[in-house]
């Protein structure tokens, strides 16, 4: 009993001895450690950078999300998860199981990430459940305003906001900016605070880009492109618009294309942007070379005469022909009329080294530097590697191959006066306050030729468009300068004598040129020419482009007296709203939508320049339209620009589809025709 007495009088004495210890020769180092326990440094997230078009419209902007994660572990978690997964499930839509699974299968004993990009509304009803152990990690969301608008310049970013593709990826480092810091304390229960007092480092936000490109007139080159690959049944198209003085890009447009909110909805070729990542072989528009290379070397003037024969010639053991027989012409006409014969024979006259030297003086063989990642720099052979054919064949645009921002410069080359200037999108770089910090320079690579060269040979390119190969490219009242071209496509046996690349590429106003444009089709089914199928889409273009940037000069376009006449209207009854609006505005008639729950009128005779008025039943781009009757062309086209992958049995008209209208739309769809 007295040891027992003695220890229990003497323990508490030993417990305040050791506290006294504690706190006079070990106190400081606790206090620091319990600071740094308590204590932790938690990210605050920089603002990615938005994209404004050239006139200051959003067209990527940054919305408010957050992450929610949490630490099972933290006292009194235990007894409200039930109650907590329920109404979590509630309020994001996901099952509770499937959240209760992902906590069960965490790798990490404290933390586990349960959902990602909640919503401002979500995040606070989350925080108002007061569930101890909850973490919400600001973040933000990248939003494309215009969904699939400009998509394969603007590009996307991934899950963390880094840049995947377009200028997303090319500017990725100024977009992203730096993130900061703050220091933060976690009571027991996991709650956090901030620390008063507590360090700081703001963060740098992200840099705004402003583009070169509009809004408006972007979306006129891609409606018509989709309307000109819809109408031809290609495989894709792409159109760029640049002014040829600058450099500046005004437009580029790809179909098929994608919704940079979801990529992952879409393959790889839609992401495809072809204008930049696509060597083919273009065809006529390659002339270009042959004209500028043989009159500023004083071999040939316009006025001379080349004999062309009867259309045809043997170069090298290998036949070459033209579309006709032209006989006798000037090399203007050789051309304007597109001569291959014409312009294989002036070729020959060509030193080699100095027809490569031209060629690649106009850029080609060579990436024209554009700021978009992916771009190639095309083909060309050097002259030791030529063969006895090489150069006929490179004067008429094969054996070379190019992508078509290459052409698109050469060709600004030519509108410019002889300078071969550098294609560039973003112009300027301005920070969170607005202020500029960054300009693009307008520069010119070299002097491709000289500019009375330019002046010699401009004519024979108007002439081109005015009586030759490109009279679908003409605009009343304003002269268009350009070229055609047409290339088969080479297969394993050979070039195939039906499938082709059919292009054009044109500026205007021919005197004082403000824009200039290329169309590229590949694969179209209606016409092999770029003359049939790719002038009328420049045609189009760029007549909506005068009415929107200079409507005063509306009154020089003229409209073609077969306009006036009365048509019959195409037939687009039951049709999906978009193949109808396509058919009637090729056709010539303006279209106003009114959507309610009638079917569309019948076809009816009415004059051209009249204004058609669909009522269409409201159904959303999400549900599967009834495309019995359409032809294989437009349904495929409609569904594969959804992101669709279509199988097709038979040719000809749509006889049975699967799945059935109405259904959710599928990521596989098959359609039966005859």
């Amino acid at each position: 009993m007295y040891v027992v007495l003695t220890v229990l009088c003497v323990l508490p004495a030993l417990v305040v001895v050791q506290i006294v210890r504690l706190h006079l020769y070990e106190g400081s180092e606790l206090r620091v450690q319990a600071e740094r326990q308590t204590h932790s440094v938690q990210p605050i997230p920089a603002m990615r950078g938005s994209i404004l078009d050239r006139a200051g419209r959003s067209l990527v902007v940054n919305t408010a999300r957050y992450d929610l994660a949490l630490d099972p572990t933290v006292a009194g978690f235990e007894a409200a998860a039930a109650t907590f997964f329920d109404k979590l499930g509630r309020l994001t839509g996901q099952p509770a199981r499937t959240l209760q699974r992902k906590v069960a299968r965490r790798t990490s004993p404290q933390y586990v990430l349960l959902l990602r990009r909640i919503t401002e509304p979500q995040k606070e009803a989350i925080e108002s459940w007061e569930v101890p152990g909850i973490l919400l990690k600001p973040t933000f969301s990248r939003r494309y305003n215009y969904g699939r608008t400009a998509a394969h310049v603007l590009g996307h970013v991934d899950a963390y906001g880094t840049g995947l593709a377009g200028l997303e990826l090319q500017y990725d480092e100024h977009l992203n900016g730096t993130p900061g810091q703050r220091v933060v304390q976690r009571d027991r229960r996991g709650h956090i605070k901030a620390v008063v007092g507590g360090a700081v480092v703001e963060p740098k936000h992200g840099e705004t880009l402003v583009l070169t490109l509009d809004l408006i007139l972007q979306s006129f080159l891609e409606e018509e492109l989709a309307r000109g690959v819809a109408e031809s049944g290609a495989r894709w198209g792409t159109a760029i618009a640049m002014n040829p003085q600058t450099g500046a890009v005004l437009g580029m447009a790809n179909v098929p294309t994608y919704d940079p909110n979801r990529p992952g909805d879409f393959s790889s070729p839609q992401r495809r942007n072809h204008a930049i990542t696509d060597r083919i072989e273009p065809g006529s528009t390659f002339k270009l070379v042959t004209a500028v290379a043989a009159v500023e070397q004083g071999l040939v003037s316009m006025e001379d005469s080349v004999e062309t024969g009867q259309g045809w010639a043997v170069f090298g053991g290998r036949t070459m022909r033209d579309t006709h027989g032209y006989g006798t012409i000037t090399f203007a006409d050789v051309i304007a009329k597109s001569s291959n014969v014409g312009t294989a024979k002036t070729a020959r006259r060509i030193d080699k080294g100095i027809f490569y030297q031209y060629a690649r003086n106009l850029g080609f063989g060579l990436p024209t530097w554009i700021d978009l990642p992916g771009e190639v720099g095309g083909t060309l052979r050097r002259p030791s590697e030529w063969s006895g054919t090489t150069q006929t064949s490179m004067s008429i645009g094969y054996a070379v191959n190019v992508t078509p921002l290459q052409m698109l410069t050469a060709y600004c080359a030519l509108a410019n006066g002889g300078l071969l200037v550098q294609p560039y999108l973003v112009a300027e770089r301005r920070d969170l306050t607005g202020q500029v910090v960054w300009t693009a320079r307008q520069d010119s690579i070299r002097r491709a030729f000289k500019r009375r060269t330019a002046e010699a040979v401009l004519p024979a390119f108007t002439a081109v468009v005015d009586q030759g190969t490109a009279k679908q490219a003409q605009l009343e009242g304003l002269a268009v300068a350009g070229k055609t071209g047409t290339a088969l496509k080479v297969l394993e046996r050979g070039y195939s004598r039906s499938a082709s690349r059919a292009s054009f590429v044109g500026f205007f106003p021919a005197e004082a040129p403000e824009v200039a444009i290329l169309v590229v089709l590949d694969e179209p089914k209606t016409s092999i020419y770029g003359g049939v199928v790719a002038a009328p889409i420049f045609q189009r273009a760029a007549r909506r482009w005068v009415s929107a940037v200079q409507p005063q000069a509306l009154r020089h376009l003229a409209a073609a007296d077969t306009l006036a006449a009365p048509a019959p209207l195409p037939e687009v009854t039951g049709q999906p709203l978009a193949i109808a609006e396509d058919r009637l505005q090729a056709a010539g008639f303006a279209v106003d939508r009114a959507r309610r729950a009638d079917p569309l009128a019948p076809s009816h005779a009415a004059e051209r320049d009249a204004r058609i008025h669909l009522t269409a039943l409201a159904v959303p781009d999400t549900l599967m339209p009834d495309l019995i009757g359409l032809s294989v062309r437009q349904a495929t086209f409609w569904l594969a620009s959804r992101g669709v992958d279509v199988q097709v049995h038979g040719r000809g008209r749509i006889t049975g589809q699967t799945p059935d209208p109405s259904a959710v739309l599928p990521r596989t769809a098959t359609l039966r025709a005859q």
